[in-house]
């Protein structure tokens, strides 16, 4: 990426590895880079250098990011500097926040490069246009007195200048459409005009495209942003005339529909883009499949503030996605509360990590050969003060929203490799058990991974040979390529692999054969609907005659009566796990179903 302005940067970050990677990443593209690792120590630095820009973490020790900006909007010094913030944080509210305390952009962590770098040069190039205008009202106050022909020449300069500016301003530089300020300032001035109508509507349309992250991952940015002016084209073929289109920024739109008649408007423009997105798109030599999920928000007068409604579209827009995508949802205010609540548990489940409340619980997995415990599934459970054991459905959804989930995998993969040397040094566990451990595709995005595993296993005093992941079948067939490789250094470690859930999701019979994969673990809902000679039978059956071609074991979840452990040994799978053993259970109870073992079924 070539840059047509250099420029001083500060970046505020307490985590020394982003700071070595963005300070030399930008270094390297010319910039002159400062960097601290604290708020209050990047207020000193942004008074005396006062750079051209900072990026700001937002969670920090101490003092955090929201504070920070707003002490520097304070300070007449460094008022004017702009402030982008970078967040694991992915939520509606902390964006609204961000923006409200002064920030001029948001980055969502793990970031891509090339978005950060596009940002920096836009910022950038706003601030020296700004400069650029400060020193053209100078020059023009001096000249004034000179000749009025080049004192109209000069304001004529000026008045391009502001307009080049208000258009950068106000616009998106990819597609050209009006951008997230305009927007907001177009959806603050309906609001006033409705406030002063009674009975007026309006709706806000809030547009995320599915899966366009897999399309920069696999074919690169450049087809990325190629793809994102094709979508906001088509979506410019559905609104009627009078009707705001803007890009609020990466992969969303939002779209504003002002004197509607009632939620039917809406919906109908809603079908009209999920329509005209369903076609392939033609991006030079690949053909692309992408859609939007939609939220809608009717506004009236009981909104007071713009950022309120396109908090509510942007959370209906949420529901969209976990409804299965390509489609809308209207919101309703129950969707609120439950945004709220998920909020609250979200800042309770980060005490949680802090004050140990989470714990491990462990299902056996059973070889159908001995009848005897192979391994045992880790399994994270809250123990949360006020609501007793927390089950994972609950929270772990939550947590794969934001990087919380990283740190539990990592909590119950230590807790698990402990108990498991712990139950080998009292002599109640052979070598040949191992523990399994669910792990989020997020980790394969992180470059620490190996090195954590390693450390772990090293501090623990247990080999990889010990050691199974669990991974989601979705999860590696969307990130195939970069996963892949991470397998095969955990296959170099003699870590076992497993796809969980497998026949739920879809898969590349190519990468299940490259990858090296241990174990296919039959979903559960294969298991519990088998029938003598019903169609989930069948499926079973396949998946276990797949794995055998590809020279992997499988393991039946689910498992709940003696009908269904027969059919599975019928059938010839090699482990199996469920309630008919048992349930996850805490590590005192796994103790003892070592030592007592169970009956022969």
């Amino acid at each position: 990426m070539t840059r047509n302005y250099s420029g001083d940067i500060l970046i505020v970050d307490d985590m020394p590895n982003n700071l070595r990677f963005l300070s030399t990443t930008l270094t390297e593209q010319g910039y002159k880079v400062r960097s601290v690792t604290e708020g209050l120590m990047a207020l000193t630095v942004a008074q005396a250098a006062n750079p051209d820009l900072i990026l700001l973490d937002i969670m920090m020790p101490n003092v955090d990011g929201y504070e920070i900006c707003q002490r520097l909007k304070a300070n007449e010094q460094t008022c004017d500097i702009p402030v982008i913030f970078l967040s694991a944080l992915d939520e509606v509210l902390d964006k609204v926040k961000a923006f409200s305390v002064g920030g001029v952009d948001y980055i969502t962590k793990p970031f891509q490069l090339e978005e950060v770098l596009a940002r920096i040069q836009t910022h950038l190039s706003l601030r020296a246009a700004q400069k650029e205008i400060s020193q053209l009202n100078s020059e023009l106050e001096q000249r004034v007195r000179q000749r009025t022909a080049q004192l109209e020449q000069e304001i004529a300069e000026r008045l391009q200048v502001q307009e080049r500016l208000l258009h950068l301003a106000l616009h998106d530089v990819l597609t050209g459409l009006p951008n997230r300020t305009w927007f907001m300032k177009r959806l603050e001035q309906l609001l006033q005009q409705v406030n002063q109508k009674a009975g007026c509507l309006f709706a806000v349309l809030f547009l995320d495209c599915d899966r366009f992250q897999a399309v920069n991952d696999s074919l690169g940015h450049l087809v990325g942003d190629q793809l994102l002016v094709s979508i906001s084209r088509r979506i410019e073929l559905c609104v009627r005339s009078g009707t705001m289109l803007c890009r609020l920024g990466g992969d969303e739109f939002a779209i504003l529909l002002p004197d509607v008649e009632n939620n039917s408007d809406a919906i109908k423009i809603a079908n009209n883009i999920l329509r005209e997105l369903a076609a392939p798109f033609q991006i030079g030599d690949y053909q692309v499949f992408t859609n939007v999920s939609i939220g809608i928000a009717m506004g009236s007068n009981i909104y007071k503030q713009p950022e309120h409604i396109l908090r509510d579209a942007d959370t209906a827009m949420y529901r969209a996605k976990a409804n299965g995508k390509a489609c809308y949802q209207v919101f309703e205010q129950t969707m609120h509360s439950r945004a709220l609540h998920n909020f609250q548990l979200e800042s309770e489940l980060r005490h949680a990590l802090e004050r140990n409340e989470l714990v491990a619980y462990y299902q056996p997995i059973i070889s159908l050969d001995t009848n005897q415990i192979s391994s045992f599934e880790a399994l994270v459970r809250w123990n949360h003060p006020g609501k007793n054991l927390i089950a994972p459905n609950k929270f772990i959804p939550i947590a794969e929203e934001t990087s919380l989930v990283m740190a539990i995998d990592l909590f119950v993969l230590r807790q698990a490799c402990q108990q498991l040397r712990d139950w080998r040094d009292e002599g109640i566990a052979q070598e040949s058990l191992t523990v399994s451990v669910n792990l989020s595709v997020k980790h394969f995005m992180s470059f620490e991974l190996l090195k954590q595993i390693d450390n772990i296993l090293q501090e623990v005093g247990i080999n990889g040979s010990s050691l199974r992941l669990e991974i989601t079948e979705s999860d590696i067939m969307e990130n195939a390529e970069f996963a892949g490789k991470i397998i095969s250094q955990l296959r170099d470690r003699h870590i076992q692999l497993s796809i969980d859930d497998f026949g739920t999701g879809y898969s590349s019979l190519s990468y299940l054969h490259r990858l090296p994969i241990n174990h296919l673990k039959i979903d559960r809902s294969f298991v519990m609907r088998m029938g003598k000679h019903g169609k989930n039978t069948e499926i079973v059956k396949a998946i276990i005659a797949l794995a055998k071609s590809l020279g992997m074991l499988t393991i039946a979840e689910g498992v709940e009566t003696k009908e269904q452990l027969d059919q599975i040994r019928e059938l010839e799978c090699e482990f199996c796990q469920g309630y008919l053993f048992s349930r996850p259970v805490d590590a005192v109870a796994a103790r003892d179903l070592l030592i007592k073992g169970f009956p022969q079924f």
